[in-house]
């Protein structure tokens, strides 16, 4: 409604002005007056052009007197434009934020269900272990009643070898006979001990083990990447095994960087790992991606335990290679998000099949950037109907991944 009447508001000062100037200039013309000296003519001239600046000066002033948008318009255009400006750079950020945010809430996921699966393992294996432990517990008492009832015999046949003296001989015999099985069955009674007393230590350690899963600092999680690189084959085991201790140094680093240096964050590799990883290098003669990963759950102040995992390199997209194109209808009870999460669960399943790495605890092969994933989303609000979503490797990409894309939208119809 201000616009409306702005309008009627111009209309109605700019016909009144010009009526009066029209009525101004007749009446000059007529009586042939004269302005500083000029000719009538000349006068009835300046009159009309002073009576055009009225009126738009005038409109001006009531637009600007009546309306705030008109005031900001015409003064206030470069803040609000630098205003807009910012309010942008904070989106992109947030929506990068965002989704950061959904990826670390589903690792964690992830992350929760696997924490919870072993709980239930070592639970399992605790309630084992306690039924072993009671049935050597029963074992261990009924050979020291056997144990018992041996040694009183042994007391008995003593007391009788005293008072038959004719059958001696044949008494010591059988005590020489009951004092072996005495001995045998204390030897095992000591092996039972000895089972028993481990079987405890273990629960003991176990019991440790689930309470630091339930109250510890979990700082790494098993399957996780410590470090990854390309190790180049056709060389000796000397290069290899050097590319090798690199690598760990990296994963080293890495953890440094991560946890700080106030701990022991050496990486440990099994020895025997190490040697069949660099025999397999060798022998085959082509490069391979190795990953340094953590070989469990580790605790912090836990010495860093690590598996040794070999995947063949190869190339498996060009650079600008479409990977997938996918057309979608879109309408009312379609949103853009679950447009664009099924696209891009398309392509890691895709790159995933091709052979490009994936990320051991997400499961993704690569990543967007928070700029290009609220580009596409606005490309897909602002759509309608019939759309294609094109994916293309924005560089040559091998085993060892990220897959970094291009997307382009086409509208169909």
């Amino acid at each position: 409604m201000e616009g409306i009447y702005l309008i009627l508001v111009m209309i109605v000062t700019g016909g009144a002005i010009a009526f009066i100037g029209d009525k101004l200039g007749t009446k000059i013309g007529k009586k042939r007056l004269s302005i500083f000296g000029l000719r009538p003519r000349h006068t009835s001239m300046i009159v009309t052009v002073v009576t055009g600046c009225l009126i738009t000066g005038l409109s001006i002033g009531f637009m600007v007197l009546i309306s705030q948008n008109v005031r900001t318009a015409l003064f206030g255009m470069d803040e609000l434009r630098a205003t807009m400006d910012a309010t942008l750079d904070e989106l992109d950020e947030a929506t990068e934020n965002l989704f950061q945010a959904q990826t670390e809430f589903e690792r964690a996921n992830e992350n929760l269900r696997m924490s919870k699966e072993e709980i239930l393992a070592l639970k399992s294996e605790q309630e084992d272990l306690r039924a072993e432990s009671d049935r050597l517990k029963e074992g261990n008492e009924r050979l020291e009643s056997t144990n018992a009832e041996l040694t009183a015999q042994n007391e008995n046949l003593s007391d009788t070898n005293a008072t038959l003296e004719a059958d001696n001989k044949k008494l010591g015999e059988f005590n020489i006979t009951l004092t072996a099985d005495n001995e045998k069955l204390s030897s095992e009674n000591d092996k039972l001990t000895g089972d028993n007393n481990e079987l405890e230590e273990r629960n003991h350690r176990l019991r440790e083990g689930l309470i630091a899963i339930r109250e510890g600092d979990i700082t790494l999680r098993a399957g996780e990447v410590l470090a990854s690189g390309i190790i180049r084959g056709g060389r000796n085991a000397e290069e290899i095994s050097a590319d090798i201790n690199a690598l760990a140094e990296q994963a080293t680093q890495n953890l440094i960087q991560r946890f700080g240096g106030d701990e022991d964050n050496s990486v440990w590799i099994y020895q025997p790992e190490l040697q069949h990883v660099i025999e397999e290098i060798e022998s085959g003669g082509r490069d391979m991606v190795l990953r340094i990963t953590a070989a469990g759950n580790l605790v912090r102040g836990e010495p860093v335990r690590s598996r040794l995992e070999l995947y063949p390199n190869e190339l498996i997209f060009k650079k600008g290679e479409v990977i997938l194109s996918k057309t979608y209808e879109l309408g009312e009870d379609v949103e853009p998000e679950t447009i664009l999460r099924d696209f891009l669960t398309e392509i890691n399943r895709i790159a995933a099949e091709k052979g490009v790495l994936t990320d051991p605890l997400t499961g993704s092969v690569g990543r967007m950037e928070g700029t290009q994933l609220y580009e596409v989303l606005d490309s897909i609000m602002t759509a309608k109907g019939q759309i294609q979503l094109t994916a293309k490797a924005r560089e040559e990409t091998d085993s060892i991944g990220p897959l970094r894309l291009n997307i382009k939208l086409e509208q169909r119809g």
